[in-house]
């Protein structure tokens, strides 16, 4: 290939033997929808060979590969009718990674970049939303400034929640354009305090700073942590993705989501996820405001009284669920779906094999079997054998008595008990003295994956079942409750408070993934039993397999245990305990 870059929907891709190793599973899976005439907005795929290259180049982007990029800006600028930096219809793009394999949250992205100063008021007048306009130049700077220049994101959040507060009001929707004018103003002059530089007005410039910034997320250190918890080479690289931009926060007629072809964490065959009206996707993602369910059944089950996408936008509901079997159908696989809704017109911003729990991987590729979608033996690949221990691990015992301080969402299922910490380095710091630990965080941001990681729990007061939080522990296998408001977390005195109760960092918890209880003290826990889909699975295994299995035995309980599980007779016996 002597293309570095590719269009989304470029003839090229068909001579491209591995497209996700090329052009990352974002850009790969883009195109390819592209290709099969989904509502996908137009834009290109900078490849990980350019990655490569820019990391040999002194992590500089070399004249011949911007002269690319602004070609295939050209291109974009003519499939959308807008131009680039332009006073009358400004085009303005988002800036992605997109890494060979799904790394949720660990690199960046840049949303509404091409806006300044001048190109916001021209937006403004464009879509006679001049609101609008300026929430997106707010966002920009916000993301911008923070991924490129370094600064970071509570300097904003301050003066967003600060300015909240003068007005009376308690959600960003509910400022006006003169109020976002303000605080532009005050994001600019914070920009040049922390950085001594002005905010850049230059789009070129721009795009330049965001695409390098994306290849210099590579190697940040959550991405890093990521890749050795993961098992990922270091050596791959990640693509860029260059897209126009569509908006889901222009008003009413507009939405946001995340949304899954199936449930995530149980596996069960309906279309499962959470969108917001007026939002920009980032919002879902980072739990900044609670969503609303996607379907009317989810909205029933968790007593929520916000309206469903199928309810509030019904056309598009249907749309959706259309284009969410044909994805399911083209990949074999869970689909993670990211989709935007601009004045009624619904796009699809991108697909990824969804991340799942054990018990989800399982029934997927059970159901999946049944369904003729995949063969056994690709059921039995497809399920992380290392993830397959968590359906082993104890659940409470309901019988015992239960303190439930607080609820939240049950993101992601299991039961641990630990010590509350409010910080990642100190789930850290007890986990390497064999200490378990639950991390309580306001939201987690990709900064916090050595935590999550070391943590038996995390607990989280804001964020719904699609955000940050949710989606790392599913992938993880840690249990979550996310979304808890009745939960208020004071990180400078580390304590939280319920209703009637107050926890200090040390004190111990207990958290209910699958329910959403949050529980004072350590509870008593019982054995899980085996469901008939784990059974069917070992079983496929069984006839694939090599190996015999026997087991280590110290007791006879040892035996009839392993006995239980399979194990086909007794390989080593050690005696010292039975003369005990």
């Amino acid at each position: 290939m002597n293309k570095l870059i590719l269009n989304f929907k470029s003839k090229e891709f068909k001579k491209i033997k591995n497209p996700k190793n090329f052009l990352g599973g974002k850009g790969a899976n883009l195109s390819q929808m592209g290709r099969m005439g989904l509502p996908v907005p137009s834009g290109f795929t900078i490849s990980t060979k350019v990655c490569e290259l820019f990391y040999k180049n002194k992590k500089k982007l070399n004249s011949k590969i911007v002269k690319n990029i602004q070609k295939e800006l050209e291109k974009v600028e003519k499939e959308s009718g807008k131009k680039f930096g332009d006073l009358k219809n400004p085009l303005l793009v988002s800036v992605r990674s997109g890494a060979r394999v799904s790394m949720p949250g660990m690199m960046d992205t840049i949303l509404n970049l091409g806006l300044n100063d001048k190109t916001a008021l021209a937006l403004g007048k464009r879509t006679s939303n001049i609101r609008f306009a300026k929430d997106s130049y707010r966002r920009f700077i916000q993301m911008y400034s923070n991924v490129v220049m370094g600064v970071e994101s509570y300097n904003f959040e301050e003066l967003i929640e600060n300015y909240k507060l003068t007005k009376g009001v308690l959600l960003d929707t509910e400022l006006d354009a003169d109020d976002w004018d303000g605080l532009i103003k005050d994001f600019k002059h914070v920009v040049k305090e922390k950085t001594k530089k002005e905010f850049p007005q230059d789009v070129y410039q721009q795009l330049i700073g965001a695409i390098s910034a994306v290849f210099l997320s590579w190697e940040s250190n959550r991405a890093k942590v990521y890749r050795k918890l993961n098992h990922i080479s270091s050596d791959w690289g990640t693509a860029v993705n260059v897209q126009s931009m569509v908006f889901g926060n222009m008003g009413n007629d507009c939405a946001t989501g995340v949304v899954f072809t199936r449930n995530p964490s149980d596996g069960t065959n309906e279309i499962y996820g959470e969108y917001l009206i007026n939002a920009q996707g980032e919002d879902v993602v980072a739990g900044t405001r609670t969503p609303q369910y996607i379907t009317t059944k989810a909205k029933k089950e968790s007593s929520s009284k916000e309206s469903s996408l199928e309810e509030s936008m019904p056309k598009i509901f249907k749309e959706l669920k259309k284009i969410l079997k044909i994805l399911e159908k083209h990949y074999k696989d869970m689909q993670d779906v990211e989709f935007t809704v601009e004045n009624q017109k619904l796009w699809i911003l991108q697909t990824r094999s969804g991340k799942r729990t054990a018990k989800s991987a399982v029934k997927i590729a059970v159901d999946m079997v049944k369904e003729k979608i995949i063969s056994k033996k690709q059921a039995i690949l497809r399920i992380d054998p290392n993830t397959l221990e968590t359906l082993l691990h104890p659940s409470l015992d309901e019988k015992s008595e239960l303190h439930v301080i607080a609820k939240g969402l049950p993101a992601s299922p299991g039961a641990a008990s630990g010590k509350v910490v409010f910080s990642s380095d100190e789930a850290e710091r007890l986990n390497a003295v064999m200490q378990n630990t639950i991390l309580v965080r306001i939201e987690t941001s990709p900064d916090d994956i050595h935590g999550m990681h070391a943590a038996k729990g995390i607990l989280t007061a804001r964020g719904g079942m699609t955000s940050h939080a949710a989606v790392v522990a599913r992938g993880m296998g840690r249990p979550c409750v996310s979304g808890s408001s009745e939960i208020e977390i004071d990180y400078k005195n580390k304590l939280f408070k319920t209703k009637n109760y107050e926890v200090k960092e040390g004190d111990v918890i207990t958290i209910d993934g699958s329910t959403g209880r949050i529980i004072l003290g350590k509870v008593k826990t019982i054995k899980p039993e085996i469901s008939t889909d784990f059974s069917k699975v070992l079983n496929w295994a069984d006839s694939s397999r090599k190996l015999k299995i026997r087991t280590n035995s110290e007791t006879p309980l040892d035996s009839k245990i392993a006995r239980e599980f399979g194990a086909e007779g007794i390989g080593l016996c050690r005696t010292e305990h039975m003369f005990f």
